[in-house]
């Protein structure tokens, strides 16, 4: 029983904010992922798509309900130490435990184009979850990865990072130079 219709609607466009419909739906909690709804060439072929959609944003990170899904899962792709990168696919993701100090960085978002703000979040993180075949998983992360996740469970709870972000700024990109 696959649920393609769903999945179709998917149509390469990241909701943003400046459209009032779409604010009102990243800012609805994300419904579960249920696993039973979906064949697993459906689940492979919508992590092919998130994962494809993040890279041409350009972003490290993507949650559906930034493509106007309703389901609780998300990509990411974080480099590494040894110079690669290492892909996430996360469904119905739960952080467990935040440990360590806090720290500030800077933040942007798919869904807040040239937008970008200091963010405090914790520096270390325990996510569980279940990966793309089912299976449940447990993460312990800590630096970028950490705040990826943080970043990305927030939007599927519906919080956005505009919303704990300080000193908001937006970024012009043309220049006159």
């Amino acid at each position: 029983m696959g649920n393609s219709t769903e999945i179709k609607t998917m149509d390469g466009k990241i909701l943003k904010i400046d459209d009032r419909k779409n604010e009102k739906f990243l800012r609805r909690k994300a419904a579960d992922f249920d696993f039973t709804k979906f064949t697993k060439k459906e689940i492979n072929e919508l992590v092919a798509r998130m994962k494809k959609e993040m890279r041409a944003a350009q972003g490290i990170g993507l949650s559906a309900n930034q493509i106007g899904l309703d389901l609780n899962f998300f990509v990411a792709e974080v480099p590494d130490p040894n110079g690669g990168s290492k892909f996430y696919a996360i469904f119905n993701p739960k952080i467990d435990k935040k440990g360590g100090e806090k720290a500030v960085f800077e933040e942007g978002c798919l869904s807040v184009p040239l937008t970008y703000g200091e963010v405090e979040r914790f520096r270390r993180v325990t996510l569980s979850g279940y990966d793309k075949n089912g299976k449940r998983l447990k993460i312990k992360a800590w630096g970028l990865l950490a705040r990826v996740f943080q970043h990305e469970v927030d939007h599927l709870n519906g919080t956005l990072f505009i919303d704990k972000a300080k000193n908001l700024h937006k970024v012009n990109i043309h220049s006159n130079s």
